[in-house]
């Protein structure tokens, strides 16, 4: 066991990415050794068990108080090259003008909040890195709310364990509270100063620059406060549950 006390915080986060990395890289030769990967069997189990434990280092690591990098505008990528990815390549029908975002669960003022109201909560404005799963990265002039904002403004129960939302397209996803009232973590409405396209998850998508890209879910429209831990649609699928960067 690594002494925390010796090895310093940025050393310990560099050496459980680097043995992530290399526990992912055997994954195939597990695969192809011929052990049982149906649904229930033996390495489904082990993989089960090690994500688990892989999302509980990672909760370990996370810290409130460390913020990622923000960037000046010279290094920025230009907003052509403000790419998209998404699971599926249709976007799905939002009636922006319309949209509501519905909030419940362990919150004292349920109900639908619009885009007007989300905008009227302090604004923050912060050049970070978006981060893929697939490996590249861009770097975006993101703006909108803090999260935290929001969820005082609707009297949610900050002690409460999670955060689940549903998306237009019927993608989901879950964060852990800590994550969610992360001083980063917002309710984006605009990026590069101008409202966000559709194709960028316009009205309102979730940025969080201390996560891989698939937590940063767009098209959101519901929101849960809750203590029941869910899982997401790649999550479901064996991804990081955590995705921490």
């Amino acid at each position: 066991m690594i002494d925390k006390n010796i090895v310093p915080k940025t050393s310990r986060k560099t050496a459980y990415s680097d043995a992530r990395r290399n526990i992912l890289k055997l994954s195939p030769l597990v695969l192809l050794a011929g052990c049982d990967f149906a649904a229930g069997g033996p390495v489904e189990s082990f993989l089960r068990r090690f994500q688990q434990f892989n999302d509980w280092v990672q909760s370990k690591i996370f810290s409130s108080d460390k913020l990622s990098p923000e960037l000046a505008d010279s290094e920025l990528t230009p907003v052509d090259g403000f790419r998209l990815n998404s699971y599926d390549t249709d976007e799905p029908e939002v009636d922006i003008a319309e949209w509501k975002l519905g909030v419940s669960g362990l919150v004292r003022n349920p109900g639908e909040y619009t885009l007007a109201q989300i905008m009227a909560l302090p604004a923050k404005v912060m050049n970070t890195k978006h981060c893929c799963v697939e490996g590249w990265s861009i770097n975006v002039k993101w703006g909108g709310t803090p999260l935290r904002s929001f969820l005082e403004r609707v009297g949610a129960d900050l002690n409460a364990k999670y955060i689940y939302v549903e998306c237009a397209d019927e993608y989901f996803t879950t964060y852990d509270m800590a994550s969610a009232i992360h001083p980063q973590t917002l309710l984006c409405y605009e990026a590069y100063g101008k409202p966000l396209a559709l194709g960028h998850g316009a009205p309102v998508r979730i940025t969080m620059p201390t996560k891989l890209g698939y937590k940063s879910a767009k098209w959101i429209n519901k929101l849960v406060v809750t203590n029941d831990k869910s899982g997401g649609y790649w999550e479901d699928q064996g991804y990081d549950w955590f995705a921490g960067l």
